[in-house]
């Protein structure tokens, strides 16, 4: 089992520690539910060093990345700048979801799941065949997620001390999906809770000392357990969840982050997404809010009209107070539909992916 540079606070705060992809992670500091509603009205902060930064460099990287991903990072030219992504394989599965920065016209970085590490790598190793680029893991670096609508405001007011005689004006004025490099720390304001804040990259040697400022600025300790309540809520799709090698982004709600244009980009797994929508994509990605009492769970059974379809993630919403969830379903689906709950069949809505975001309801319940 791995550990994290930060296993130590962990136990400090009382973290129940759990496996989470090989890594022994905290799910919780106490209470999930005080941890999520601190990110939604205050600021919290996550240790994600399980997660993978890579490193790519080379006069070709930006040919390679154009084929390895269904993005297009001819998008990117302001340096820091960030797009997601998916990586496909030729069939159109999803090998994974990532986030790609632009850090000059030969270096990019791509941040990756910890659960698809092995398989990303090989992959990526395999595609380079042909180009002339370098890749490197930096697993020398932990990784923060100080997430929430005072998490921007308490992080640059403890930057001067965290990184004296830096400044600090790049930091204070990020646009999202924007990151800076300050030193040896890079900070992008991107998160994974539909909340503001940054992710931070930090050296393994500094990160127990920017943690324990972080605390003692009230920043409190937020577990995995309330990330996965937080993502859902936000509509943020989970790999291994919402998707995998299995799914296509056509049917995982992320026709978005395909860029069909220039039609002359030959990306791993455009034939086969092309096919599929002109075949006509058969499943939509939607969610779902139930009427009445229960929780929604993944693999549960959804019927409408059109057909059967499956719940790929549920919860019992903190913030809105219902049981929601996100679901494949038959294209032609309406606005309602019933879920097989307990061996009862239970009304819910359809609507559209998204639940909460900054802090706002996106439906009405």
């Amino acid at each position: 089992m791995q550990r994290t540079a930060l296993y130590q606070q962990h136990l400090a705060a009382s973290g129940k520690m759990v496996d989470f992809a090989g890594w022994e992670m905290p799910i919780h500091y106490g209470s999930q539910l005080n941890e999520h509603k601190q990110v939604r009205g205050d600021a919290g902060m996550f240790d994600v060093s399980h997660m993978v930064v890579l490193d790519l460099h080379g006069p070709e990287v930006k040919p390679y990345l154009q084929q390895l991903l269904a993005n297009d990072v001819a998008r990117l030219s302001v340096p820091g700048k960030a797009l997601y992504s998916c990586m496909l394989n030729q069939q159109g599965g999803i090998i994974d979801d990532l986030i790609v920065y632009y850090l000059a016209a030969d270096c990019y970085r791509l941040v990756v799941n910890a659960a698809t590490r092995e398989n990303d790598l090989a992959w990526m190793r395999q595609q380079l065949a042909g180009f002339n680029v370098e890749l490197r893991e930096r697993d020398d670096l932990s990784m923060l997620a100080v997430q929430g609508p005072q998490a921007r405001q308490k992080v640059m007011a403890l930057l001067p001390a965290l990184l004296p005689d830096i400044a600090l004006d790049a930091a204070a004025e990020l646009k999202p999906f924007v990151g800076v490099a300050l030193r040896d720390w890079f900070i992008a304001r991107t998160g994974y809770t539909g909340e503001d804040g940054f992710e931070i990259m930090i050296p393994h040697a500094q990160v127990a000392a920017a943690w324990e400022h972080l605390l003692a600025a009230g920043i409190a300790p937020i577990g995995l357990g309330a990330r996965d309540t937080l993502r859902l809520e936000a509509g943020m799709n989970l790999y291994g969840t919402d998707m995998d090698i299995t799914t296509s982004p056509l049917v995982s709600g992320l026709g978005w982050t395909v860029a069909w244009e220039p039609a002359a980009r030959v990306f791993n797994g455009r034939a086969a997404l092309e096919a599929e929508r002109a075949a006509g994509v058969p499943q939509k990605f939607v969610g779902l809010v139930l009427q009445g009492k229960g929780v929604l769970r993944s693999h549960m059974q959804v019927v409408c009209a059109a057909g059967e379809g499956e719940i790929t993630s549920g919860t019992f919403s903190p913030s809105l107070g219902v049981a929601i969830a996100m679901a494949r379903v038959p294209a032609a689906c309406g606005d309602s539909c019933e879920v097989v709950v307990r061996g009862k069949l239970m009304p819910a809505n359809v609507v559209k992916p998204s639940f909460v975001r900054n802090g706002t309801p996106q439906i009405n319940v």
